[in-house]
């Protein structure tokens, strides 16, 4: 759509500035420009293409919050563990003989896969809950520029209706 609405913005501006008819046709053609881009309808695409943006930003905003909530409650509940777990195994190293001493690391190394295993899974539920957040952004902002493109493009047919054949002199 991008490269469509750069094309056509090529094309005219070739047109303008090649124009064999002068400044007269210029002006003309400027003067509908001008129509086209404070048209109403055109001006609404305009305002409405900022409103949703506007209006965005705070679900976005409440969605990342309410993500960073869920992430912090998740790692202070993981720490938790972790501290209780490392507290018991303490205990155990202090009461026990050398022998004890390898179960603790054993241990250790399950708390440790236990952590990094939650950690993991954290990070890909907030990894899911961010591109889904993303996606969903992306495909309504898609639409709204697709909403505003299709009412300019409207717009610009009429603009171009009006100027009918005035090319033939």
């Amino acid at each position: 759509m991008r490269t469509k609405l750069l094309l056509i913005v090529g094309l005219a501006t070739g047109y303008v500035l090649g124009a064999r008819a002068g400044r007269k046709r210029y002006e003309q053609i400027r003067a509908r420009a001008r129509k086209f881009w404070f048209n109403p309808k055109v001006k609404g695409a305009r305002h409405d293409v900022s409103a949703y943006a506007k209006e965005q930003a705070p679900v976005v905003k409440a969605k990342v919050e309410s993500v960073a909530k869920d992430v912090a409650s998740t790692v202070a509940s993981t720490a938790r563990d972790v501290a209780d777990k490392t507290s018991t195994a303490a205990k155990d190293v202090a009461d026990k003989t050398t022998h004890v001493a390898k179960d603790v690391a054993d241990k250790t190394t399950h708390v440790a896969k236990d952590v990094a295993d939650k950690t993991t899974t954290t990070a890909k539920d907030v990894a899911g809950r961010v591109s889904d957040t993303a996606v969903d952004l992306k495909e309504r902002g898609e639409d709204a520029r697709d909403r505003a493109v299709l009412k300019a493009s409207e717009a610009r047919d009429n603009a171009l209706e009006d100027i009918g054949d005035d090319d033939d002199y």
